[in-house]
């Protein structure tokens, strides 16, 4: 009798484990899922040493593209066997880049730590110094650097610098003379993003989001009018709230629409005069999520409950003067996708390709078709789309970073219904002093 190896065994494992689960998607889409046996992998927490000591050695031998494919389909990725480690090795990559050279800016740690960015070019990498967090323009050509001294934009990564912002205080849009005090810190950047002409950059933070100009910084959120009615109600200024929670914005590949939200109201758009034209009830409990698709004339807004949610959509044309209820069944603001927590999010075409919090890319038109789902694993955090948008970058908590070419043909290890090969996939661990290329 044959033993195994190790990798045989783990490939054997890999590759069976996304057949069932494969399969058992066909069938529950097809037939329905009653009566549905559920996928089991075979125990592979064993395999895991030998694992990690081939994936080592394979980064250490720095392969070329042929080796690393052959280390690939020996060595499979996955996501179920590593879960084992995730615990104390996975970690956030708040935000990513697809640059035009094929390179990729990865910004790893979660928004609310100090995190590090990478440069990462085939199988090289190097860390950037100096900037603690980057955000691009829906238009792809300005990017915006955080620095302690302020935002910086710049006319391409590398491009020139064509403005720079100061820090917000935190007292703008508030009354002055209430009690109201500034930050003690900077604000530090969920998201940061230019607007298409250089001249302004959205900034969302957990202490407000605001409208970065010249001279100037304007709060969006918390509204200046509701802080101003709290006060005239008399609510104390020590019992204020100015942070926010699941704070997020998108801003129009145009630059004439910004959409903005936190946990606690509505969806709120403000056209590019920093007027609001419309608020949107959520359709579900907690506004989480905006995206503008590259056409800037149809805006998806998600809103989640525990580890799921529920994405409307909107027109454009539809947004001067519109306003909604929770949950609302309005023809205008249609429900396309029900099931996911959204945190990340490209528009390819007339899809949208969404994260969700279980691991899965959903993508679906306009009308809210299903057009496939593929699994990465562990919550999806971040997104981009190239400029031919045939690659698509995808980052987890797990703390994995893949390259996914689009259109392509499956590989037999992969798990989803669409026809995209990850080709490439960077673990950035904690115990890890380098990322290891997988």
């Amino acid at each position: 009798m044959t033993t195994l190896t190790p990798q045989q065994q783990w490939q054997a494992a890999v590759l069976d484990y996304a057949g069932q689960v494969n399969r058992y998607v066909e069938q529950g889409l097809s037939q329905g899922w009653d009566g549905l046996k559920e996928p089991q992998q075979a125990p592979t927490e064993h395999l895991l040493p030998a694992l990690l000591e081939a994936l080592q050695a394979a980064n250490e031998t720095n392969a070329d593209d042929a080796s690393h494919a052959t280390f690939r389909t020996d060595w499979p990725p996955a996501h179920l066997p590593l879960v084992p480690l995730l615990d104390e090795q996975a970690q956030s990559i708040s935000a990513l880049a697809l640059l035009d050279d094929g390179s990729l800016l990865a910004r790893v740690g979660s928004a609310y730590e100090r995190g590090r960015l990478v440069h990462i070019h085939g199988n090289q990498w190097h860390d950037v110094i100096g900037i603690d967090f980057f955000g691009r323009c829906p238009a792809r050509r300005y990017f915006a650097f955080a620095r302690t001294s302020g935002i910086s934009v710049h006319d391409g990564w590398d491009g020139p610098q064509v403005a720079q912002f100061a820090w917000p205080t935190g007292l703008e849009g508030l009354p002055e003379n209430t009690g109201l005090e500034a930050l003690e810190h900077p604000p530090t950047p969920t998201a940061l993003i230019p607007f298409p002409d250089g001249q302004r950059v959205l900034l969302v933070s957990s202490d407000g989001i605001f409208v970065l100009a010249r001279d100037s910084a304007t709060r969006l959120l918390p509204r200046p009018a509701d802080i101003r009615e709290d006060l005239h109600k008399g609510t104390p200024a020590d019992d204020i709230n100015l942070g926010l929670s699941m704070e997020h914005g998108a801003i129009s590949a145009d630059g004439r629409w910004i959409a903005v939200g936190e946990q606690c109201g509505s969806h709120l758009v403000f056209d590019s005069d920093l007027q609001q034209v419309a608020e949107v009830g959520p359709a579900g409990e907690y506004p989480h999520f905006a995206l503008f698709n590259s056409r800037s004339d149809r805006l998806i807004l998600n809103a989640c409950h525990f580890y799921n949610g529920a994405t409307l959509s909107v027109a454009v044309t539809d947004l001067p003067g519109l306003q909604t209820d929770f949950y609302s069944d309005d023809e205008r603001t249609p429900v396309v996708q029900d099931g996911a927590r959204v945190y990340a999010g490209v528009s390819r075409g007339d899809t949208f390709i969404v994260g969700d919090a279980y691991g899965y890319l959903r993508a679906f038109d306009d009308q809210g078709n299903e057009r496939w789902q593929h699994f990465i694993g562990s919550t999806i955090c971040a997104m981009d789309l190239s400029a031919d948008r045939n690659t698509l970058a995808v980052s987890s908590y797990a703390g994995f970073v893949c390259l996914i070419d689009l259109d392509v043909g499956r590989p037999a290890w992969q798990i989803g219904t669409g026809e995209h090969h990850e080709r490439q996939r960077w673990l950035f661990w904690k115990s890890q002093s380098k990322p290891l290329r997988w």
